[in-house]
């Protein structure tokens, strides 16, 4: 543990050394751009802290911060180094700025150019103020997430419990009861034309006698008066068997047999033989003639 925590603080220690050593080699070219764009003495002294300070800052909130917020602290970390590197590539090229000898606000030939790398040099300390003051802000507020310290011997400890639990019931959990069963005694096979009886012999077990209880259908009585009903679809009625003309006059013969002949009227054959009018007045014609009568 001790071999860890010294390698942990050699690697810091080394970071500090190696950002203080880019800091100071970024000095000198952050303060002439400072002296170029017009500031006094002082201001430009400072200028570097506020250009690189604010990249320190912000890689130290990267270091803190999750999710949304260490993303907007590396954009930060990225677009302040981008402008510290775009400064440091314009102090190489113009000679002219190391002895400050040049014109105010004058950072390079072609206009357009000078005017994008003014405008960088002197917005930089403003979004310093800016984005400095919102990542402090987001560093005291942040509120890490808990960790859960790992358990040691947690499967030990799990038995432990198991086993507390167990024995901490305050009822038992009571044996199981087997039941006394007796065995029968099984004929036992012996020689050939010997009887293979059983050697006791075990009385039979009566059975006490079950009484059925009869259901009766008892049909639910309604109060209300049942309306009544239309006619019944074809649908629902029970399909009767067509019958033929020669089915229905064997059928009216055997049931006028018997018949007078005052009786033998087509009402009274449709309501033995349970047909249509039309077939009804048919069969009586049929019979009368067989009968020698007159036929209506």
């Amino acid at each position: 543990m001790s071999l860890h925590r010294k390698g942990r603080a050699a690697l810091v220690l080394a970071l500090v050394v190696v950002v203080a050593m880019a800091f100071r080699v970024s000095w000198n070219a952050l303060r002439d751009i400072a002296g170029a764009i017009g500031a006094d003495g002082t201001a430009a002294t400072l200028y570097p802290f506020v250009v690189d300070g604010l990249m320190a800052l912000a890689l130290i909130a990267t270091l803190v911060l999750a999710g949304r917020d260490r993303a907007f602290a590396l954009r930060v970390l990225a677009a302040y180094t981008i402008a510290s590197l775009v400064l440091n590539y314009v102090h190489g090229l113009v000679p002219e700025l190391h002895g400050r000898s040049v014109d105010w606000g004058r950072l390079a030939d072609w206009d357009p150019a000078n005017w994008v790398l003014v405008l960088l040099a002197t917005s930089l300390p403003v979004g310093s103020i800016y984005f400095g003051s919102d990542l402090v802000a987001k560093v005291l507020h942040h509120r890490p997430s808990p960790i859960t310290a790992p358990i040691e011997n947690a499967e030990e400890s799990t038995n432990t419990e198991r086993n507390r639990s167990r024995s901490d019931l305050a009822v038992s959990t009571p044996a199981p009861i087997s039941q006394n069963v007796k065995p029968l005694l099984r004929p036992v096979a012996v020689g050939f034309l010997k009887s293979t009886a059983l050697a006791k012999p075990v009385p039979a077990i009566e059975q006490p006698p079950v009484t059925l209880i009869e259901r009766r259908a008892i049909g639910a009585e309604s109060t209300r008066p049942r309306r009544a009903t239309g006619r019944v679809p074809e649908v629902a009625r029970t399909p009767r068997p067509k019958r033929t003309p020669g089915e229905l006059l064997a059928e009216a013969r055997k049931a006028t047999a018997d018949w007078p002949d005052a009786r033998l009227t087509a009402e009274g054959i449709r309501r033995e033989v349970r047909t249509s009018p039309a077939n009804a007045r048919t069969l009586r014609d049929t019979l009368r003639a067989e009968r020698g009568l007159q036929v209506a």
